[in-house]
């Protein structure tokens, strides 16, 4: 994934409890607000960023208080990228049934990585796969 940019960066590292979680996300909305991200944009967005956190603290930290999350967002006039990291063993996210599936879809498991492929440019994750990188290109550049 590219990463040329230089308009604001967010960096924190959060305790695993989801209401620090919520904090990076209100921050990070109110800054798409206030350069004119569209309705769809900035839900799409926040989905995908609250499952990510969600799923760092709860699955890969397994709300351990003693394990951090640690959440760079950085912006520009084109996109935003996202890179979340939790201190969790990982998962290989390929191994997660596809929840729209029939034999699956009573499964309560992999709809957050789906809304996030889906409302996003692109998503990634490493090796190990505690460590998810998204990006979201801009439908119309900002002027």
């Amino acid at each position: 994934m590219s990463r040329d940019f230089s308009a604001w960066t967010i960096d924190r590292t959060i305790p695993s409890e989801l209401l620090s979680g919520r904090r990076v996300l209100e921050e990070l909305l109110e800054r798409l607000q206030g350069e004119n991200w569209t309705s769809r944009e900035i839900f799409g967005i926040r989905l995908a960023l609250e499952e990510a956190v969600v799923n760092a603290i709860k699955h890969g930290n397994c709300l351990d208080p003693n394990k951090q999350v640690h959440v760079i967002c950085q912006s520009s006039s084109e996109k935003i990228w996202i890179k979340i990291s939790d201190e969790g063993p990982g998962f290989d996210p390929e191994s997660v049934p596809d929840c729209t599936d029939a034999e699956h879809i009573d499964v309560p498991h992999g709809r957050g990585i789906m809304l996030m492929r889906n409302f996003m440019s692109r998503v990634e994750y490493n090796d190990q796969g505690n460590v998810v990188t998204m990006e979201k290109v801009r439908e119309t550049p900002a002027a």
